[in-house]
């Protein structure tokens, strides 16, 4: 067969066998396998070899090691509830504001999202707290079911975000190192973080009945003790994120190092709120352990996919369909955004860059385009993945810990004007590259 067919029976076989519902992993290796006895003739020892020394140069990748330590991190930082504290100064301090409560969600989220780098955290922490308390003061529900999905998922995105490490450890390119992706990272996040306050305000601004302010009676904190909360709860965490990010950006410590560093920050943080004790550190660790078998159990799925749909010319395939258009090098650009955007409504994050990254990061250079801009394009969007049904994660663990009040309906309807807004912040990244470029120009000489 040729290598047209193929490209395109491989890509058809694994959308069927993801639709059939195979774990995600199993099916990126199963469908290799089948298409790489197909090319290779057959020839079983030779495709084997091929799998095991792709698969051993994984495990080898001394990057990966800032997976599991930065996912025990947020274990811990979970546990020992710093978010809340911080959730509940903001409360007093914001909530007489119109869209105070909504606002107060999306500050403590992106502090939240600075310290742990996945969302399940985030959208779960914050909808067992905020949930409740938006409903009770008569937001609608709609509105805070978007602002607490939406503002979750920004940990996947503001470092350390655990895509960016898998991302630098995919392409092992200098230009997309962690480091490089962290600080590329910082600007897109806050930015994307101000949209959601903006829209907030707005909204709420022109309609109070969305997000009424708390009453006037219930605000009897004097400004210093509302100052004095919210330093008490907001150094804490900043502390850490300054150890994390501050130590990769100075150059002192690689990504691994900080993120050791980060652990025992937040055991320190731990000890200090009296939640650190045996209990915590082992369902810490269980759940360390199992959310990194299943992150390299992807990652060694869909580098047997990408290898074998490279090596039988599925990559060729691709590029010389994107670049033989004669059309502009930003409608290529587009239409892999849009693929990575359509991806991200029935696949997990980890397979998409598995299988994109080794496909489009070619093309993009072929293109000229900065391969540090492109990769935080793919990452932005990917953000988007979280949010849209049928498959977005944010939306069911949300659902999974707020009050019954909340139906999916709900749900749905406010997670709209987010993904809007995302989809808006992409398109400011596409036309003023330098958000995502400055600062890593600052800390590591430019791109």
């Amino acid at each position: 067969m040729t290598p047209e067919i193929l490209t395109i029976l491989m890509f058809l076989t694994l959308v069927a066998s993801i639709a059939m519902g195979h774990p995600l992993a199993i099916t990126l290796a199963a469908v290799a396998t089948i298409f790489g006895l197909i090319d290779y003739g057959f020839n079983v020892p030779a495709l084997l070899d091929l799998f095991v020394n792709n698969a051993w140069g994984i495990f080898l990748n001394y990057t990966l090691v800032a997976v599991p330590l930065f996912i025990f991190m947020a274990q811990v930082l979970d546990r020992s509830k710093v978010s809340e504290g911080l959730f509940d100064a903001l409360y007093i301090v914001l909530g007489g504001l119109r869209g105070g409560l909504g606002i107060a969600v999306v500050v403590v989220s992106t502090v939240f999202a600075a310290t742990t780098g996945i969302i399940g955290a985030s959208v779960v922490a914050m909808g067992l707290m905020a949930g409740p308390a938006l409903l009770r003061r008569g937001y609608d529900r709609s509105l805070s079911a978007g602002i607490i999905c939406s503002s979750g998922t920004l940990g996947i995105l503001i470092p350390p975000s655990i895509m960016l490490v898998v991302y630098g450890g995919l392409t092992g390119m200098k230009e997309t190192s962690v480091g490089n992706l962290f600080a590329a990272a910082i600007l897109p996040g806050l930015f994307l973080s101000g949209l959601y306050l903006l829209y907030v305000a707005v909204r709420c601004g022109i309609n109070p009945k969305l997000g009424p302010p708390i009453p006037l009676e219930e605000r009897t904190f004097s400004a210093a003790q509302k100052i004095t909360m919210t330093m008490k709860n907001f150094v804490p965490p900043f502390g850490l994120i300054l150890i994390v990010m501050g130590t990769i950006l100075a150059g002192v410590a690689t990504p691994t190092e900080a993120a050791a560093l980060g652990c025992v920050g937040a055991l320190i943080l731990a000890a200090f709120s009296r939640k650190l004790n045996w209990d915590v550190i082992t369902q810490a660790s269980l759940s360390t352990a199992r959310t990194t078998a299943m992150i390299m159990a992807l990652f060694i799925g869909g580098k047997l996919f990408s290898v074998v749909f490279l090596s039988m010319g599925g990559g060729d395939v691709v590029a010389d369909t994107l670049l033989g258009m004669d059309v502009s090098p930003y409608v290529v650009l587009a239409i892999m955004m849009a693929v990575v955007f359509f991806l991200g409504m029935f696949i997990d994050w980890a397979a998409i860059l598995l299988v994109v990254v080794p496909i489009f990061t070619p093309i993009a250079m072929d293109l000229n385009f900065d391969p540090l801009w492109f990769a935080m394009l793919i990452c932005i969007n990917l953000q988007t993945s979280f949010l849209t049904p049928p498959f977005g994660y944010a939306l069911f663990y949300f659902k999974g810990v707020a009050p019954p009040e909340y139906t999916m309906g709900d749900i749905y309807r406010g997670i709209v004007p987010f993904v809007g807004i995302q989809l808006a912040g992409l398109a400011v990244m596409v036309v003023f590259p330098e958000i995502v470029t400055w600062l890593p120009g600052v800390f590591f000489g430019g791109n």
